[in-house]
C-alpha cells in the first residue's frame, strides 16, 4: 500500500479545495507510474509553520519578508 507523505508551508494557506485536488492528483499519479491500487494508497499533506522551515540557512518567514520587500523597492 503506498504512502505519501506531502509537507506545505502552512503560509499561505491552502484551501480545502487545493488539498484535495492535491490528494486526487498525487493518487492519480501514484496508479499511474507504479500501478497500484488507488483505494489503497494514502496521501497525507502536513502544513508546516513558516518559523520550522527553512531553506539556504534561513527560515522561510525571514525569506518571504525579506522578497516582500525587494518586491516594494
Amino acid at each position: 500500500m503506498p504512502f505519501a507523505n506531502i509537507k506545505i508551508t502552512s503560509t499561505p494557506k491552502a484551501s480545502t479545495e487545493q488539498k484535495a485536488e492535491l490528494i486526487a492528483r498525487v493518487t492519480d499519479a501514484i496508479a499511474d507510474v507504479l500501478d497500484k491500487d488507488p483505494e489503497s494508497t494514502f496521501v497525507v499533506i502536513e502544513e508546516v509553520q513558516t518559523e520550522a522551515w527553512g531553506v539556504g540557512g534561513e527560515t522561510a518567514s525571514v525569506r518571504r519578508a525579506r522578497a516582500a520587500q525587494d518586491a516594494e523597492s
